[in-house]
């Protein structure tokens, strides 16, 4: 191995990974939850190593990994439709999930990406949480503290749950907000919507009166507002 990938031999050494990728000029190492904490502050103390950056943390949600609600084979020939029906029908719950999400395996997961300033490396960190009702890991903020927010929106919108967390709450949603909005089984059209009642002067939730519906993109193929200027292109070469 060359001398500039040495510190990978480190990292397997100093952090035991259960898989180590290497592509693209990329790293990534997927660990135990149980570990999250210790090799966090392993890649932080190793001076070989040195991680003293989190640029960022996310949760991944793979309920519906390998699915899809239309066919995008034929997309570059036809283009999709304005819109699909939804993979369920009626109104979506979250006793609605298919019970084949085309993985196997965990369904959530958090990663981190690291920097380290001094040796100018990038690194990602990925675990798989064992509880699909309950996802929970370690928090990192005693590591860095920039992960503080980070795991708030991670708890807001997947629902995991970061123990030893300083002040774990909402962050983007509302305090009464039913749910968490990036999870594969939210409804698109949310669970309750808002409005202000002239009577009761105040704003009220209720349940959400709209049909589901599934908005796809269009392909466009031909603009013919250039269709001129092409023709005369072709009539210059010829």
């Amino acid at each position: 191995m060359s001398e500039s990938n040495n510190w990978i031999d480190v990292l397997r050494a100093e952090c035991e990974p259960q898989r180590v990728q290497v592509g693209h000029g990329e790293v990534t190492i997927e660990v135990a939850a149980e570990q999250w904490k210790a090799v966090a502050q392993r890649l932080r103390e190793h001076p070989e190593l040195a991680f003293d950056m989190l640029v960022d943390l996310c949760g991944v949600d793979y309920l519906e990994y390998g699915r899809t609600e239309w066919s995008t084979e034929a997309a570059s020939r036809q283009g999709f439709s304005r819109g699909v029906s939804p993979a369920t029908s009626g109104r979506f719950t979250f006793d609605d999930a298919p019970e084949d999400s085309g993985r196997e395996g965990p369904r959530f997961a958090v990663a981190v990406h690291l920097l380290s300033i001094a040796h100018n490396r990038r690194l990602r960190v990925r675990a798989f949480l064992s509880d699909d009702d309950f996802p929970a890991i370690d928090s990192v903020t005693e590591v860095w503290a920039s992960a503080n927010w980070f795991e708030r929106e991670a708890f807001d919108l997947f629902g995991i749950l970061f123990a030893g967390h300083p002040d774990l709450r909402r962050i983007l949603t509302d305090y009464g907000f039913v749910g968490h909005p990036f999870r594969k089984d939210f409804p698109l059209i949310g669970h309750v919507e808002m409005r202000y009642d002239p009577e009761q002067r105040r704003v009220i939730y209720q349940p959400v009166s709209i049909e589901p519906r599934v908005l796809v993109p269009k392909v466009i193929r031909d603009d013919h507002r250039y269709a001129d200027d092409e023709q005369a292109g072709d009539e210059r070469n010829a």
